[in-house]
């Protein structure tokens, strides 16, 4: 097994650990990779994941090496992604610790999750601009909705190494840790995020991720529905009356 699950309920922690290959994904590790998420959404308990790779590295794309194996990754258009999940909206929240080498399929992995907690040292980029290999595992569609057309081109087309600094200005990551310490973080913004109430935080997730490719009318009209549903589950009553004691004034977490 090189997909590991560890829960501590809220988080729940998904590890790729494969140190030999860098934690490449090869065809059997994107369907572990799929089912850890599958085991996610449907887990109550579970409010908020972290993806972490093990010994230093986040992930380093797929394991083009299995390929002669028979091992490779599936590359199907229905179905699951190549690098398993990336094909997945879920309905709750996905931080990527990211250490080391986030790159190729791994950098895609990392675009597919809400937030990315990284390293000093981290590095993203578009390595398999070297052999050839595309980005199909949404690389081309979420990375410029991140950081915008010219910054995306600039990685896609010429594939260098981008820091985790100058990720950080570009907003492709959204906090920079000390080294080695990522895990840590991620679950901690994981366990505040968990804190929140679910309902309202989960429907105004889909709506922001759903307004894309929609007008400013049916956006609007998409968004209000979500909070239609938000405000019939009651949910907002409560912390309505935790208000009026005096919990979360003058803008207090």
């Amino acid at each position: 097994m090189t997909i590991l699950i560890e829960k501590k309920y809220p988080v729940y922690t998904v590890i790729i650990d494969n140190p030999e290959v860098k934690n490449a994904v090869d065809g059997p590790t994107a369907l572990e990779l799929t089912n850890a998420f599958r085991e996610f959404e449907q887990d109550n308990n579970a409010l908020v994941a972290v993806l972490w790779g093990a010994n230093g590295v986040f992930c380093s794309g797929a394991n083009l090496k299995a390929i002669a194996e028979e091992r490779g990754n599936k590359v199907e258009r229905e179905g699951d992604g190549p690098m398993g999940p990336t094909r997945m909206m879920l309905s709750k929240p996905i931080i990527a610790a990211v250490a080391g080498y986030a790159v190729a399929g791994g950098l895609e992995l990392a675009l597919w999750c809400d937030l990315r907690v990284v390293e000093e040292s981290a590095i993203f980029g578009v390595f398999c601009r070297r052999f050839g290999v595309p980005l199909i595992d949404g690389g081309t569609i979420r990375l410029p909705r991140l950081i915008g057309l010219s910054r995306a081109l600039d990685m896609i087309l010429t594939g260098r190494p981008v820091s985790a600094q100058e990720a950080f200005v570009w907003g492709l990551a959204n906090k920079i840790v000390n080294d080695g310490t990522s895990r840590e973080e991620a679950e901690k913004l994981a366990s505040k995020i968990a804190k929140f109430p679910q309902i309202c935080m989960q429907n105004d997730r889909l709506s922001t991720y759903e307004q894309f490719g929609m007008n400013l009318k049916e956006g609007m009209k998409n968004e209000f529905e979500y909070g239609l549903k938000t405000l019939e589950s009651g949910e907002y009553l409560k912390g309505s009356e935790e208000f009026t004691f005096g919990k979360g004034k003058h803008g207090k977490f």
